[in-house]
Formats: C-alpha cells, structure tokens, sequence
C-alpha cells in the first residue's frame, strides 16, 4: 500500500524525529494522524469495491503469508501486471486483529512514530482489516453464485435451441427416406374416388393429449373408414396418463382385437397418441410382432417437443411465471390427467426413452409433419375452431351434465406458438412440434407443402374448403402409404432371407 507521501534522499538518511527538523514534522505528524481515518474509510470502501468486482472477476484469491502460516493471512489482488500485498493483520486468540495494516517504506524509516500511530488507531485499522479478510471470504463465495446465475441466463436465453433436430444429429439412428411425391399421389386418387386400403386389417386410432375433452377427435375418420367397409376403432386410453402407462393399453387393445378378429392391426397416431402406439411397439414388440402390420405417427414429437421442456424445464421460460404449477393444476386436478404425461415430451425424457427402447427395424414406420400457417390472417380471424367439453366444478342439479361444452380457437393459438418458435428458434413447426423432431427415425417422411397446424384432426372448420382434402383422406393416405411399405419391405426380407 503506497503511503502517500514521498520524502527525498535527506530527509531519508536523517532521524524522523530530529531536532533541526522540527517545524517540518510538527507539521507532518498532525497530517499524519488526520490522514489516517481516511485511510480507513478508503479501506472500507476499497473493500466494498474488491467484494462487487470479485463476483465479475475470477483472479481474485486469499493466499498465507509464507513468513507467519500460523497467525497471518494475505489478502491479495492479483492482476496481469502487478501482484502484491495489500493488507496483513494478525488475529489473536480471541478472534480479534491486535495489529494495524502498515506500509512497507514508513515501517522501515519510522517504526517508532508509526508504531504509536498504529496503537493509537488500532481500532479503525482492524475494522478495516477485518473488512478486507471477510469481504475475501464472501467473494470467494459469491464468485460460484454469479457463474450460477450466468449459467441459468444462458439456459434460459439458449432454450431448446441445442435439442431441436437432436435425431438428425444422432449417429446411431436411422436416416429417413422421403415418401411425399408417392403420398400425394395417393391422396389424389382417394379424392377421385380410388380407395384401395384393404379390408384384412384392423385399424386403430391412438388420439393425442386431451383427446378425451374432445368430441369430435377421430369421430370423422372412423365414420368415413366404416363407410367402406373398413373395422376401424378409436382407442381409449387416458390421453393425460404417462407414456409408458398408455403403452400398456395399446398393448392390451392390440391384443384383443387380433384375438377377436384374427386380423393383424395397422395404427395410426396422432400427436401424443404417436408416441404412445410407439412405446407399446417399442416396448412390448415379442408379444405384438405377429399381430401389428405398421405404425403411422402424424404430427407427433417422437423427439420432443420445445413447447413442453420450455415450459417445464428447470432454467426455462417457465420457471419465471410458475407455468409448471399451472400445468399441474390444470392435468391434475381440472382433467384429472398425469402431468407426467406432458414431461414425458420433453426432450429430456424423450432422449432417456430412445435410449433404452428402439422401434423393431422390420416394422413398416411412416412419420407425417405439417407447418402451421403464421400469416397474419389466421391470427386475427378465428376460421379455425374446435369442440371440447371440459369438467364442470360444481353441478347445478343432479340430473346435469357433468360437463360443459367449449369452442375453442385453436387456429389462431397454433399459429402464435407456430410464430413464436419461428421467432425464438427459427424452426418451422406445427405450433407444438417442430418438423424435424417428428421425422422418426428410419422411417418413411411425409412432408406436405399444405400449411395444417397441430390440430387440424379435431377441428370443425366453419369455412371448409371442397378443394382441399379433409382429415379422414389425409389418414386413409397414410395408412395406404403404410401398406405399401409394408409389403415392400416383406419382400425385400423375404428376398434376404433366399
């Protein structure tokens, strides 16, 4: 520590206190005793500021004085170009600082006089020293909370920006193969009349999360495949249960009706209904591999989605406005849902799955993802609506409905989130899920240019368009497409096997 007045050669060789000299240091001492609180309250504030530029700084650090390892502690401030002592203090055996920070010059000129200013101030110096030591201890302590802090801005400002197309990015999965141009010409012939989805297999259809507060959910397309002749149902499982308890379900559904028809069981799954049919074949596939032809999984966040871990995930968006304890009490106790079921879309939970079960690579798999449109006329009109019943708290009479019916404007909902992904991670999506996140693996990808959002299976257009295919088509496309991988993979491993 400087001291703040430098002497020349004379005055150096002399006493400090000598008689010839003594206008000059009458002079001197007073300004050194008044001199001395303000080194005080500048140890005070230099060890305020050494305790707020720590926490930015990592160079900081609290090092033993060699000489005295018993009773000293150096508290240093190290920087590219100098690195020296700022203050020592000896601490007693009572806990209390007995001597006072020194300078390195007046101490070897003027112990004497120095010494009694020091006894004099020992007070206000150990104040100071202590200050010093404690705001060293607190730095150290602090400097691990503010990388906390930095760490968790980054989560938050990064996201799901890392996880999105993480599938892609997997050298141990399965590249995808391209089935659009094929699919539209399917579905071309479908709306000119050509039906050609066989009646020797049983289709079912898995439905996504809160498909059970939705009326009108597959009602369209299993109307239409019994129209022609086809054995289509609808699976009713707990769409807000866990994934791995829907697989189970699917499991036992698949399995009744084979031993019931005797016919295998083409499945169709939408949204999380995808990933549910998935599970059960990836899980339970030594008892349903003679039973199940294909798997179709239209829209579904076989990867994950960025919607569900930034809601709740730790450090995410999420965690600044309690819209995890929102999702809980919405699953859990409006709809009586799981809120595992919407962790278990995340990408976390998703990566932890694949892990440890793989789709069967002699299943015929075709994956289906669409983009939302994000203009602003479907934000601002409400074209797009769909039909729901949600729980009524406290019925009114006996005799009343247990639920209350909703329109629902989920066109212009989907295209917000849609709007919002496109913004924060430039991803094309469905509004819940992005398109590359719901291409599975080794699969055959359907990518349509027609803008449909993530809900377009349960809606009821009020403006339908005669020119454009309607869900049930779209779904007879796919199951068609699926046959067709089907066979053809059946002979290529009929092929391998000669």
């Amino acid at each position: 520590m400087d001291t703040g007045n430098q002497r020349n050669p004379e005055s150096s060789s002399a006493p400090f206190l000598a008689s010839g000299d003594a206008l000059r240091n009458d002079r001197l001492i007073p300004q050194l005793f008044t001199s001395v609180p303000t080194f005080n309250e500048a140890a005070s504030y230099l060890a305020e500021t050494t305790s707020l530029f720590t926490r930015c700084f990592s160079d900081f650090s609290v090092e033993p004085a060699p000489d005295d390892p018993g009773g000293r502690e150096m508290v240093t401030f190290v920087s590219e170009e100098t690195r020296g002592p700022l203050v020592s203090n000896d601490v007693s055996s009572h806990g209390s600082t007995s001597s006072s920070a020194e300078s390195s010059y007046i101490a070897q000129d003027a112990p004497s006089v120095l010494g009694q200013i020091a006894r004099s101030t020992a007070g206000g110096s150990s104040q100071s020293s202590t200050a010093l030591v404690n705001s060293a201890h607190t730095s150290q302590s602090s400097i691990p909370i503010f990388q906390g802090l930095v760490d968790r801005v980054r989560r938050t400002v990064r996201g799901s920006a890392d996880d999105i197309g993480w599938m892609q990015r997997a050298s141990d999965l399965l590249p995808v193969e391209d089935g659009t141009e094929r699919f539209v010409e399917i579905l071309d012939d479908i709306r000119h009349g050509l039906h050609s989805l066989p009646k020797s297999m049983v289709y079912l259809l898995v439905p996504g999360l809160f498909s059970n507060h939705g009326p009108l959910y597959f009602v369209g397309t299993k109307t239409s495949f019994s129209k022609m002749g086809l054995t289509c149902h609808i699976a009713k499982i707990h769409s807000e249960a866990s994934v791995e308890k829907n697989a189970k379900e699917i499991k036992d559904y698949i399995e009744e009706m084979y031993w019931g028809s005797k016919k295998r069981v083409l499945l169709l799954g939408h949204s999380k209904g995808g990933v549910d049919a998935a599970a059960a074949l990836s899980m339970y596939w030594p008892d349903l591999k003679d039973k199940v032809a294909g798997l179709a999984l239209t829209q579904s966040p076989y990867g994950g989605s960025p919607i569900a871990s930034d809601l709740l995930r730790e450090g995410q968006l999420g965690d600044y406005v309690n819209i995890r304890k929102l999702m809980e009490i919405l699953i859990c106790k409006v709809i009586k849902g799981d809120l595992q079921a919407l962790e278990d879309l995340t990408y976390e939970k998703r990566k932890e799955f694949l892990r440890k079960y793989h789709l069967p690579k002699e299943l015929p798999v075709v994956s289906f993802h669409t983009e939302a449109n994000i203009s602003p006329v479907v934000l601002a009109t409400l074209s797009r609506v769909a039909h729901a019943e949600l729980p009524m708290f406290a019925p009114l009479s006996a005799g009343q409905p247990a639920t209350v019916p909703v329109v629902m404007p989920l066109g212009a909902v989907m295209a917000a989130c849609a709007q919002l992904l496109q913004i924060r991670y430039g991803e094309k999506s469905d509004g819940l899920v992005t398109c590359r996140d719901a291409e599975v693996p080794g699969s055959i990808v359907v990518r349509p240019k027609r803008k449909l959002d993530h809900a377009w299976m349960v809606y009821s257009s009020l403006n339908g368009d005669p020119s454009e295919a309607d869900a049930s088509q779209v779904c007879e496309a796919l199951l068609t497409l699926l046959v067709e991988v089907g066979q053809k993979k059946r002979h290529q491993l009929a092929k391998k096997d000669e």
